[in-house]
């Protein structure tokens, strides 16, 4: 038995060796199967994948991604919060760009929480949160890019591009909440291969109930109380198409078509009570509302890659990527007449319906060629157009009044180029890149108050990174990059929207492009039973577009943006992943930072501490049954006009395969701890002139059942896909020391 504990340790010592001689990087997958005299040791396989400037979650590999959907897995996701009402963040920032597959996704972008609440995580192989774009990537997005790739199987899954076949799942998932199925199929036939998905989800959340108490200071002092209460329905689609076809051994092509459909019908009424000042002695007025909000995306893209060297480390590729997002929302407010009511308050029925469509052209050639032996040059050039037209037009008392609706044109343009230097030496690693940015935007008006505009303007972008690998399990980086954020349509279009009588709502043409730096310092490091990364962060923005209020001279609340606010945070995320025993995972991904926010035009300022922790564990149960329980917690958060509070969530999912692994069974709950359930969010706002506490009650309580059935022509997928999960599980009692003391000998 000492001998053979002794090879062991020697064949590892040199599969080390090996991969440090070869620069391999600590996260690259190095899997230690060794079966001596009845005894196999496997490592751990890691959910995260953590480099220096970018994060991956293995969604595939997660036994809950089974009974989950993506926006269930991003909250295990490093660097990303879902708060209580499924509000995204990443890096603490809701200024992020979504990519699927690497390339930009309006749909999502736009409304990431209500797909990815939709979205079945089983059609999604992994989620990486880029948290230090290269100059390769678009210079917008202050946070960073959350890229979703879409699980395409096929050749992987069977075996190897030689294997012709094909292999899918179907999934049924029914609950309290939402209803919805799945299915997806992918395969290969000679040099063509395939994968397409469809799903639907209808989603009922519940009635949301909000309490408002807003107080006017100074001379026009008075106080306005709303009770409100809304119940959303939201249905969703989406399917998926691509092909790839090997032209020959040094050049392919690619498609990819996909179409999202999204809407929501949310019916409710709002009770509003007014005192004092202009309300005199006081009086009350109830709104029915009714909003309907349609939205559809339409994706497709071709490329051509081409290899120009034998070694394949030197290539070509061309891309072209087409989209086309109509959208249409439509307000309806009806109001009860109250007699003996001030006559300056109009509370004439109003009803509105906006229009919008989107399309975007985005031409890219890449290059990517050796410089030496270590070194490696990325170059690129992009074009993208967009033209989006918007009418919007108003009716009082079902009459159409022209004087409150709008009509415009919007184009931009963008012209970019980058080139990027990517090095190794020894055990250090860099990564130094430029991007340039040159924008055109041009607004023109049909109909409506506003006026025509045009500007031009140029962003120079760099990034930057430094590492060093202690050793093949440990690495430690420096990361800078600057990222900017356009305004977007909502932001920069002047139509008022007066569906609320006593406040309006508009944005601000002359909104300049945010600039945001940020620096990181990041750690990770890996045993067979321990994977930890650390992050340390500071983010810097000096104009940084802010959403403010404040009265008028007919004493209505007007809620616009501006470049007035200076944000500065500093933060410290922790993803740490356990393997407590052979049948035992734990997980901890949280995160404390600190906020800084100021605004000398506003005069206003605000500061503190902010936590957030996912905390929970994976359990193989008797019979094979999986178990994943999690806690997810949140502080107080803060932004320049108030706060609002935490918030405390418990979720759980129970699993069994049968059939080998074909069929699954699982279900999933959720509950918000304390309030019967239901998530009770507060928060408050203060400006020169006034103050505003609200109280928002979210139902939480959710439980769902999930079928899931695989197949294919053949075993192969199911067989690996079984070895998949023992091997998180699968240890030997000295496998730790063992592992262990070959790092040693390497150090």
């Amino acid at each position: 038995m000492r001998k053979t504990i002794f090879t062991l340790m020697m064949s590892l010592t040199a599969t080390l060796a090996m991969a440090q001689e070869n620069n391999t990087n600590v996260n690259d997958s190095i899997t230690w199967d060794k079966e001596l005299d009845g005894v196999t040791v496997t490592r751990m396989r890691r959910n995260v994948k953590a480099d220096v400037d970018k994060i991956s979650y293995d969604v595939k590999n997660d036994a809950d991604a089974k009974a989950a959907t993506v926006l269930d897995m991003l909250r295990k996701v490093p660097m990303v919060t879902v708060d209580g009402e499924d509000n995204i963040t990443v890096n603490g920032s809701s200024s992020f760009k979504v990519y699927v597959d690497g390339k930009p996704n309006m749909m999502m972008s736009s409304a990431p929480s209500q797909v990815f609440k939709a979205m079945p995580a089983s059609m999604v192989k992994s989620i990486e949160v880029v948290t230090n774009p290269g100059a390769k990537y678009d210079a917008e997005g202050g946070a960073g890019v959350l890229n979703i790739v879409m699980d395409k199987g096929a050749a992987a899954a069977m075996g190897g591009a030689s294997m012709d076949g094909y292999n899918g799942n179907i999934r049924v998932q029914a609950g309290n909440k939402s209803l919805g199925g799945s299915a997806f199929v992918s395969g290969q036939q000679g040099k063509l291969s395939f994968s397409a998905n469809a799903m639907y989800n209808h989603q009922n959340p519940g009635t949301t109930e909000t309490t408002m108490e807003r107080e006017q200071t100074g001379a026009m002092s008075s106080t306005m109380t709303t009770e409100s209460s809304t119940k959303p329905k939201i249905p969703f689609t989406m399917g998926n198409l691509t092909l790839g076809y090997e032209l020959d051994s040094m050049s392919s092509i690619g498609l990819t078509a996909s179409i999202t459909s999204f809407s929501m019908k949310n019916t409710g009424y709002s009770l509003t009570d007014l005192n004092g000042g202009l309300y005199g002695y006081g009086f009350s007025y109830r709104n029915d509302m009714d909003m309907k909000m349609g939205r559809t995306s339409f994706n497709g893209s071709l490329d051509y890659q081409r290899f120009l060297n034998a070694e394949r480390t030197s290539s070509l590729t061309l891309t072209y990527q087409l989209t086309y997002a109509p959208t249409n929302n439509e307000n309806d407010s009806r109001f009860t007449p109250v007699p003996g009511m001030n006559s300056w308050m109009d509370l004439t029925d109003r009803y509105s319906e906006n229009k919008e469509r989107t399309t975007d052209h985005i031409f890219q050639v890449d290059y990517t060629t050796p410089l030496g032996q270590d070194n490696t040059l990325n170059a690129g050039v992009k074009f993208s157009h967009r033209k989006a037209t918007s009418e919007a037009a108003y009716y009082l008392a079902d009459v159409y009044s022209e004087a409150l609706s709008s009509e415009y044109d919007y184009k931009n343009s963008i012209l970019a180029g980058y080139a990027e230097f990517v090095s190794k030496f020894g055990k250090w690693g860099a990564k130094a890149g430029l991007r340039y940015e040159q924008t055109w935007q041009d607004v023109s008006y049909r109909l409506g108050n506003g006026e025509d505009f045009k500007t031009n303007y140029g962003n120079l972008v760099p990034s930057a990174s430094l590492s060093y690998n202690f050793n093949p399990s440990t690495n430690l980086g420096l990361t800078y990059n600057m990222r900017i954020s356009r305004p977007g349509i909502t932001y920069l279009n002047p139509y008022v929207d007066r569906s609320n009588p006593t406040a309006l709502s508009y944005g601000n043409p002359d909104l300049d492009t945010e600039k945001s730096h940020n620096i990181g310092l990041v750690f990770n490091t890996f045993t067979p039973k321990l994977m930890l990364n650390v992050n340390l962060r500071h983010s810097f923005t000096d104009n940084a577009i802010e959403q403010f209020s404040f009265y008028d001279a007919d004493n209505l609340l007007n809620t616009t943006y501006d470049n007035t606010a200076k944000n500065h945070v500093t933060s410290l995320n922790i993803y740490a992943q356990w393997m407590l025993h052979k049948n035992t995972r734990l997980f901890l991904n949280g995160g404390v930072d600190y906020s800084d926010l100021r605004s000398k035009a506003l005069d206003l300022k605000n500061n503190g501490w902010h936590a957030n922790a996912m905390v929970g564990l994976q359990q193989t149960l008797p019979a094979n049954f999986k178990l994943g329980a999690y806690l997810i917690t949140s502080t107080k958060n803060y932004n320049l006009q108030g706060w609002s509070t935490g918030f405390n969530i418990l979720t759980a999912n129970l699993s069994k395969s049968f059939f080998d692994d074909k069929l699954t069974v699982a279900v999933s709950a959720m509950t918000g701890l304390g309030n019967g359930g239901k998530l009770n969010i507060e928060s408050y706002t203060h400006g020169k002139d006034f103050t505003n506490h609200m109280q928002v009650k979210v139902p939480m309580q959710s439980l769902s059942l999930s079928i899931a059935y695989n197949f294919g022509n053949t075993k192969k997928q199911f067989l690996q896909r079984r070895s998949r999960v023992e091997s998180d599980y699968i240890e030997h009692q000295s496998q730790g020391e063992t592992i262990n003391n070959a790092q040693m000998g390497q150090q």
